[in-house]
């Protein structure tokens, strides 16, 4: 499959929100709109092991995700669905989950359930990437909605999903156009979810950060996964402020959020740690980092920027390269702080080296 994914296509035909699901990669491929502060992972170094009595080869990235087995600790993060190009992107995604036996998410499913023009672009996911860990997403101001449960399985069914991620997207939502800013009822309807569906619910953010606070609730409604998705990575305030044409509101809430690696090391802490699986995303970049995340309390790391770029620049090869890469970084990681397994590189010894 060759790359080339950005602004080939006409619009014109396109729903509303099939317009802005495409602007949203345009905007991410075109433009700079990563957060104007770190996500911590700069501030950290894992100690070096000069002595690490460990043989390369033998090293073993494997993690285990629910019932499925990862190759490694990654996942390729919620990404897009629901206008031409997606299928051709979640068809490439697919293919590499499935060649490197990973995880992944999809896009937002709700305009899935409303308009079928672009529901091949969801369930390609599930027809390329067979067996693959698939996890389905729908946004917290649908929940907050009340929206019926049968919708709510009919996007579970759409993509045979594995889990069910909820995304907390409200900083989006405020400066989005369109925004849909009602968000009182969410944990409400997270709760009746997560009682109610018979897979794993996963609540995510979408670049500005889980608090413990939050996290204490969600995990109180019996959410069996938190990807922190913290800030210094994409950020959704720089892509909707891209859209607007007063870009004043937006620009002062580009860098707001928390930090990933604050995020992480705050909710690893909690007593109730044991409870729930922790996913580390929000400008994790490279396989160093994804070591890093690990070292800091993360069970599986998550990213979606880097693979959209890497397909797009190199087709499904470069996407797979990008993939191997960080592999590749993170097992060296493990070597060099003597880090057989997982297990061991949740050990390791990791230091703040600047404020």
């Amino acid at each position: 499959m060759d790359g080339g994914i950005a602004g080939d296509s006409d619009s014109s035909g396109m729903d509303r929100i099939a317009r802005r699901k495409s602007s949203h990669v345009d905007i991410v491929l075109r433009e700079n709109i990563d957060y104007k502060k770190s996500a911590g992972f700069d501030m950290y170094e894992l100690n070096h092991c000069a002595l690490p009595e460990v043989d390369f080869g033998d090293i073993d990235t494997t993690v285990k995700f629910y019932s499925h087995k990862f190759s490694a600790p990654i996942l390729v993060s919620s990404m897009t669905g629901g206008f031409d190009r997606a299928a051709k992107i979640n068809s490439a995604m697919a293919e590499l989950c499935r060649e490197r036996n990973i995880g992944m998410g999809v896009g937002s499913q709700r305009q899935a359930l409303d308009n079928d023009d672009y529901l091949e672009s969801f369930r390609v996911v599930r027809k390329v990437g067979k067996g693959i860990f698939v996890m389905g997403n729908i946004g917290a101001a649908q929940v907050a909605s009340g929206f019926a449960l049968k919708r709510v399985r009919d996007i579970v069914d759409m993509v045979e999903a594995d889990a069910l991620a909820i995304h907390l997207n409200a900083l989006q939502e405020f400066i989005q156009p369109e925004g849909e800013r009602n968000f009182r009822g969410v944990l409400k309807g997270i709760d009746k979810l997560v009682r109610v569906l018979d897979i794993p619910v996963i609540v995510k953010e979408t670049g500005a950060g889980i608090g413990v606070r939050e996290a204490k609730q969600l995990i109180g409604v019996g959410v069996s996964a938190i990807d922190v998705s913290g800030a210094g990575g994409t950020s959704w305030a720089a892509i909707e402020t891209v859209r607007r044409d007063d870009r004043r509101v937006g620009m002062k809430f580009w860098n707001w959020g928390i930090p990933t690696t604050d995020a992480l090391i705050k909710i690893n802490a909690l007593p109730s740690r044991r409870k729930f699986k922790l996913i580390s995303s929000g400008g994790v970049r490279d396989g160093l980092d994804v070591a890093k995340s690990v070292a800091l309390g993360a069970d599986l790391c998550a990213a979606a920027q880097p693979f959209l770029k890497a397909f797009n620049n190199g087709g499904t090869v470069g996407l797979i390269k990008e993939f191997d890469n960080w592999v590749e970084e993170l097992k060296g990681a493990m070597f060099l702080t003597g880090s057989r397994n997982l297990s061991m590189l949740k050990r390791a010894e990791i230091v703040r080296i600047s404020s």
